[in-house]
Order: structure tokens, then C-alpha cells, then sequence
């Protein structure tokens, strides 16, 4: 099939070399522009762009969609396959190709619709989430539905392992619908009026731990915000005061006033029980595990962190 892909993070490049492996015929690749970064405010692309340039694909990273229809049609797409692109698809753009947009999305629709999905469904404590494959019409992630695949989510699971583990399932998954979408047999279905949730973007200030709360409520924020943006707290060391991001937390043996150390292996005291930390990042250092976090940062058992 000939195809336009639309991506832009990690969390795409799986499907975009699924789609390429299968002999897809992928007219361009849009993801969005390149951003200046580091010291020297050099270009960086985005892990989409990178990949795509690595099979000889044409890009094209516009600032804005507006204008692009003409462009769009003039490539005779079958499919457009959207997989966390970034930008909202004007409807000239979704009415181009002959058989729509089929857009990959990291959770089981209509539970979490929107920017942040597999964070979310952490931080709420689900169970289990998925990926899905859907045709986009003009709403936030609301067209109607191609075929999910379910995926189980461990109790310490962290937001890290479950979008790499999505990434590939829903690779499979967008492959399994185009070859559906060839044979004329891939059948849609509208969402449920039920169970709708949203997604959010994680903000800065939410990034915060809040020991207060139940053992369970401050786990599932940390591993929800791992590795990236991080919970953090702050602790004092050596008269300094350190910023700590927790990356890999469990459940932890005892209980004490909200932010207490209870022992020399970074257990601390939750609103109800307690969270072990097992892996964490000092700011400025890469992540290592408690025990050798410990061995550098003195802290004593009966110090309060918050």
C-alpha cells in the first residue's frame, strides 16, 4: 500500500520499520521540526525523522498543517497512518486518502483519551491498557474503532516498560490493520458512550511526591512519571539540600509520619504504609539504585524528606 506516515517520538519509530519491513510503499514521512537543543542550540531531530532518514524516506516537518491538503492529496496516499504525531489533522487532510487515517492509540479507547495516556492509566492504578487502532474523524481520539490489543500492566510496572512494550504490540497491530484495510475486510465500530476518560498532559506541578497520601496512590505516581518527567522529592544531606528523582519504587514494610526515613534502605513513610524505593537519580547524576545512591548521600533513619 502506498502510505503517509505522521510521528514524531520513540513511541512511533516501531511502526514506522514494521511498516517499511512489510514493503509498504511510504511516499513521507511528517513528523514535527526539528528543535534547537544542548549548549550549542544544535538541531535535533526527532527519533522519527532519524529513522526515516535512515530508509531514504522524504520528510517534511511543517510548523503548521494549515495549507498542506494540496501537498497531502498531490502524494495519491491509499492510507495515512498517524502514530503520536503531535499536530491535529485539518479535515481536508483527513478526507484525503482513499481509505482514511488509521491512528495507533497507547490506551484502550474510550479510557484515556488524549496527550498522556499510558502516565495516566499508571497513575490511576489500572490494571491493564492496551493499544488501538482507530480512523480519526475531526474529534480528540473519538472516531470509531478497528481492532485492540490488551496488555497486562505489573504491579511495579513502570510508565517506561509499558510504552516500550506498546510500542512493539502496536507496531503488530497497525500491520495486522493495514492488511485487513487491503483485503477490504477491516470493520469499524463507533466508541462507547461509557467510560470515557481524558488523558491529560502531565503538568510540572503535579510532578511532585506527595508522601501524604496512601502507599499505593505515591507508588503508582512514581513508577506513572518513570523515567520521564520523574516524581521527585527533596532531602537534606550534608547541610545540602538535594532534589531526588524516585525512577523504580515497591511496596515497603512499615509506617511512620508521612516523609519519615524508617530505615537505612530508603523506606519511606506514606499518609497509609510505606514505599521502598529500589532506583532513583540524584539531579545532575545518572540513575542508580538505592543501596548506591545511599553509599554517597549520608541520611540517617528518623529524617523527614518532602
Amino acid at each position: 500500500m502506498r502510505i503517509i506516515f505522521l510521528g514524531t517520538p520513540e513511541f512511533a519509530v516501531p511502526t514506522l520499520v514494521e511498516l517499511a519491513a512489510r514493503g509498504h510503499e511510504l511516499a513521507v514521512v511528517y513528523t514535527r521540526a526539528p528543535a534547537a537543543a544542548g549548549r550549542g542550540l544544535t538541531e535535533r531531530r526527532s527519533p522519527v525523522h532519524v529513522a526515516a532518514v535512515g530508509f531514504g524516506i522524504p520528510v517534511s516537518h511543517p510548523a503548521s498543517l494549515q495549507g498542506e491538503a494540496t501537498a497531502f492529496r498531490a502524494h495519491q496516499a491509499d492510507v495515512v497512518v498517524v502514530v503520536a504525531y503531535g499536530l491535529i489533522l485539518p479535515p481536508a487532510m483527513l478526507a484525503a486518502p482513499r481509505l482514511g487515517c488509521l491512528n495507533l492509540h497507547a490506551s484502550l479507547l474510550p479510557r484515556w483519551r488524549g496527550a498522556a495516556p499510558i502516565a495516566r492509566a499508571i497513575m490511576a492504578g489500572d490494571a491493564e491498557t492496551g493499544v488501538t487502532v482507530m480512523k480519526m474523524d475531526e474529534g480528540l481520539d473519538t472516531g470509531p474503532l478497528a481492532i485492540a490489543e490488551r496488555v497486562a500492566i505489573g504491579a511495579d510496572t513502570t510508565a517506561g516498560e509499558v510504552h516500550d512494550r506498546l510500542a512493539r504490540v502496536g507496531a503488530d497491530l497497525i500491520a495486522r490493520a493495514l492488511a485487513a484495510a487491503e483485503r477490504g475486510v477491516l470493520e469499524f465500530k463507533p466508541q462507547a458512550a461509557a467510560g470515557v476518560t481524558y488523558a491529560s498532559k502531565i503538568e510540572k506541578s503535579e510532578t511532585r511526591i506527595d508522601w501524604a497520601l496512601p502507599w499505593k496512590k505515591v507508588h503508582d505516581h512514581i513508577r506513572g512519571l518513570s523515567p520521564n518527567p520523574g516524581a521527585w522529592f527533596e532531602l537534606t544531606s550534608g547541610g545540602e539540600r538535594v532534589r531526588v528523582k524516585a525512577i523504580r519504587s515497591t511496596r515497603g514494610e512499615g509506617k511512620g509520619a508521612p516523609g519519615n526515613l524508617l530505615d537505612d534502605h530508603l523506606t519511606i513513610a506514606c499518609g497509609e504504609g510505606a514505599v521502598r524505593l529500589l532506583e532513583v537519580q540524584r539531579a545532575g547524576h545518572k540513575a542508580m539504585g538505592a543501596e548506591e545512591f545511599l553509599r554517597g548521600t549520608p541520611i540517617k533513619t528518623g529524617m523527614a524528606v518532602r
